[in-house]
Formats: C-alpha cells, sequence, structure tokens
C-alpha cells in the first residue's frame, strides 16, 4: 500500500524531524493554564455543540468503520478522523478525510499553517495541524523533513464540490498515558480523539 510505503522511507527522516519537534514543543509547553495566546483551545472540556455530534467530536474507541472524531466548519467542510495511532518510532500518524459540502472547490485556507516558510513549501496540506495535550499542556506541530515538507498530506488541487479527500499527519508522540489529545486546523473547531497503540 502506498501509505505504508511512504511511512518507511520518511522514517529514517522522522527521527531528525522528531528531535526539532521535541526541541520545540519543549520551548512552548509554557506554566500557565490557560494558553493566552489566541491559539490554544478552548478551556472547557465540553462542546458549544457547534463542533459536530453532542460530544463535541470527541469519542473513545470507535466501532468498526466508525470516525474516531468529526467536526465541520466554515463553507460546509467535514473533517472525518479515522485512525490516531501511536508508532514505534516516537510519533502519531493521525488520519482521516475532509469533504467539500459546499457549491465551490475548496483550497484548504489556512490548513498549511501559519508560519510562512511552512505555508510556502506545503500549500494545499494539512501541515498546520496541531495536536494538543491538555494533560500535559503541550502543542504537537505536524513533524518536518530536513527540506521543510510537512510529514503529511498535501492535497495538490483543490477539493471540489461534494468530493472527499483523505488525509494523515504525524506528530511527536505525548508522553505514554497522555492518549486524550485534540486535533486543531485553521478555523476547525477542536476534534477530541484517542490515541491507540499502533504496530
Amino acid at each position: 500500500m502506498n501509505h505504508r510505503r511512504v511511512l518507511r522511507v520518511r522514517r529514517t527522516m522522522t527521527v531528525v524531524a522528531l528531535a526539532a519537534g521535541l526541541a520545540f514543543t519543549a520551548g512552548c509547553g509554557g506554566g500557565d493554564d490557560d494558553g493566552g495566546d489566541g491559539k490554544q483551545p478552548r478551556s472547557s472540556e465540553q462542546s458549544d455543540g457547534s463542533g459536530g455530534g453532542s460530544d463535541g467530536g470527541r469519542s473513545g474507541a470507535p466501532a468498526d468503520g466508525e470516525p474516531l472524531a468529526e467536526v465541520r466548519g466554515g463553507e460546509d467542510i467535514t473533517l472525518t478522523i479515522t485512525s490516531a495511532r501511536r508508532e514505534s518510532g516516537g510519533f502519531v500518524t493521525v488520519s482521516g478525510k475532509v469533504t467539500n459540502g459546499g457549491g465551490k472547490a475548496w483550497v484548504a485556507p489556512g490548513w498549511e499553517g501559519d508560519e510562512s516558510e511552512v505555508a510556502l513549501r506545503n500549500k494545499l496540506s494539512v501541515a498546520g495541524a496541531k495536536l494538543v495535550d491538555k494533560k500535559g499542556k503541550k502543542r504537537y506541530l505536524v513533524l518536518r523533513d530536513t527540506e521543510g515538507k510537512c510529514l503529511c498530506t498535501s492535497f495538490g488541487q483543490p477539493v471540489l464540490a461534494g468530493k472527499s479527500k483523505t488525509w494523515y499527519a504525524q506528530f511527536p508522540a505525548p508522553p505514554n498515558g497522555n492518549d486524550e489529545v485534540e486535533f486543531q486546523i485553521a478555523d476547525m473547531p477542536p476534534a477530541g480523539v484517542t490515541i491507540s497503540e499502533g504496530e
């Protein structure tokens, strides 16, 4: 399967990127509980209901074929998370699909992130995604290789109206036991997921 081949090829580059990502997140740990930079998730675990579903997108172990989380954002975009696995290399792979329920092509505005260097090298991608570990008070950014390319999906082209595209993103793994995390990207509501053990 192409996805597995990509993971194996990038594993060696992941070690370097993981070290850089861990060093970055160590500096972002802070000490205050409320975040304060405007980019932290809401302080309440409970959703106001706009995050898709009565549980705000959070769910435990899904039944076969059921998504881990699903949230709806602006422009009738639905983000579905089907897997969040802790891998043996010290990283987490999150995957799912994005569905364009709107009436025009969608170009993933802001999904490539706020950093200009990252955004420039990762157009139409999920490079701006974050995993938030509230228990450990850390945000984990998508891993990058030595050339600044994200270890994530680049859609390549806009998502056409009524169509879906699959995606994945790899992050440094939170410490064992910190398995309840929130997936955040652009203006989408946070999607709570539980990390499972991988292969």
